[in-house]
């Protein structure tokens, strides 16, 4: 018998013997042992396609474990309580990362609602006890070539659980008051309900309402699974402080957080940077303040890294205003016209990021005095909206080479991309050092300039960005 299916640490023992082998290799060796019952004729060229249903995942169950890959909602080593989870992490300048989200179960509408507790759920099954078999994405390269690096089982730590526990109940809570069709990754810290469909197109039913719903699946995102990586698999030294750790059983995190913050309400900056011994005036300062209130000495925690929350600082100035949007990362324009909405690098970020805003206002001395926080993440109706029309604008402008540069009234320059004055969510302006700092536009595009304007490289323009307008992220605060 190769392993002991019914003890999770033979079952473990076992799968790092691919450790150092490539997915080749290893459906090599379950054709060479009759491990793999299937005909394998065209198994490898079929596992090598990039949207192959199961992929690799299914290599290894065919071929090292040696049984048949199948839609059982039941954790895949049943009888141990195991669920196999084949999943690749990036190298980058800043060290490993996780390629992507790690999915765990299709969420059944009609059935979840069913379910006792987060205890007994059907995800707990599949999520409780999990063998990681992690390799290293290389670009360029067949996955069917990429070696295994680690197998480990993982067990979400005690911390982590009470947090996903809670991503369930909210995910379960939306189910229940007939708004499945609402549901965002954005809602939640650790724990997602991200679409899962062949199609952008495809819908399901759902109960308490008529609304038809994207189909979704329980995932731990990205951002989690980075943690995971770096903290719990390659054992790297942890940097960053944890809040929960710092402050014991603190019940519903994102309540902890909003009270632990709104007990300073009313504090000035000068008095903030006095009480935690903060000297100067540090770009961040705003941020900084926050994270020594939640008791954090750096600037940034853990829970916030795992979830991949962006913190943002709100400054409301005495005329009730904000007084700069909220910019986003520079496009780049020859990713951009190859997009399409569904796999934006801008609808993706929003739908995923959970945001933490920091509110300060301004008294009429000019000093900005801490108000409260909230976390945010887009409502669907903006996201399908108003930021989709801008984006969609914008993709167009720049894929189909009609990006024009004209003259204004006052000798400025203005281009024809989607400005602040005609979308009640979002703009394009730009985000660069100066206007000579640019990047390339689509092969075989070009920028149109009107009379009078000069220009050293049509192929090239001044870096631009997505804003979210101040006017915008003021509702969504007040």
């Amino acid at each position: 018998m190769l392993y002991n299916k019914t003890k999770p640490k033979s079952i473990e023992n076992y799968g790092k013997e691919m450790i150092g082998k490539t997915f080749r290799q290893i459906f090599d060796y379950g054709k060479e042992k009759g491990i793999l019952k299937k005909d394998n004729s065209n198994y490898a060229a079929l596992h090598e396609k990039k949207n192959y249903k199961g992929g690799l995942g299914n290599l290894v169950e065919e071929c090292w474990f040696g049984y048949e890959a199948n839609s059982n909602p039941e954790a895949d080593f049943q009888e141990a309580g195991v669920e196999l989870k084949v999943t690749p992490y990036l190298k980058n300048s800043k060290g490993f990362r996780a390629k992507e989200r790690l999915v765990l179960s299709m969420i059944n509408y009609n059935d979840i609602i069913k379910e006792s507790d987060f205890e007994h759920s059907h995800l707990w099954k599949k999520a409780h006890l999990i063998l990681l078999v992690l390799y290293m994405h290389i670009k360029g390269q067949s996955d069917m070539d990429s070696v295994v690096n680690y197998v480990q089982l993982f067990t979400p730590p005690q911390e982590d659980i009470a947090i996903i526990k809670s991503d369930y109940e909210k995910i379960l809570a939306k189910i229940k008051a007939g708004k499945a069709h609402e549901l965002s990754e954005g809602d939640t810290l650790y724990l997602g309900a991200c679409t899962k469909a062949a199609t952008s197109a495809k819908r399901c039913s759902q109960p308490y309402s008529d609304v038809p719903a994207k189909p979704r699946a329980f995932s731990l995102k990205s951002s989690y699974m980075t943690a995971v990586l770096n903290k719990y698999i390659m054992q790297h030294i942890n940097t960053y402080e944890s809040i929960i750790s710092n402050n014991g059983d603190v019940g519903d995190f994102e309540q902890f957080v909003t009270a632990k913050i709104a007990a300073f309400k009313g504090c000035g900056i000068n008095r903030l940077k006095e009480c935690f011994g903060i000297m100067g005036n540090p770009k961040n300062l705003p941020s900084l303040l926050a994270f020594r209130i939640l008791g954090i000495k750096g600037n940034a925690c853990e829970e916030f890294v795992k979830a991949g929350i962006a913190m943002k600082a709100i400054r409301i100035q005495k005329n009730g205003k904000i007084k700069e949007s909220m910019s986003f990362a520079a496009i780049d324009y020859q990713n951009l016209a190859k997009e399409t909405w569904e796999d934006s690098t801008f609808g993706n970020y929003l739908r995923n990021t959970r945001f933490f805003f920091v509110i300060y206002q301004e008294d009429f001395r000019g000093e900005y005095h801490l108000q409260g926080s909230r976390f945010w993440n887009m409502p669907l109706r903006d996201l399908e909206g108003d930021v989709r029309a801008v984006w969609q604008e914008t993709h167009d402008i720049i894929a189909q080479g009609n990006l024009v540069l004209k003259l204004g009234k006052n000798g400025e320059f203005i281009n024809n991309l989607p400005k602040k004055s005609q979308h009640p969510v979002s703009h394009v302006r730009p985000h660069a050092r100066s206007r000579s700092d640019t990047a390339s536009l689509p092969e075989g595009t070009q920028l149109h300039i009107g009379p009078g304007v000069e220009w050293s490289d049509l192929r090239q323009y001044t870096r631009q960005c997505f804003w979210l307008n101040g006017e915008y992220i003021l509702r969504q605060i007040s």
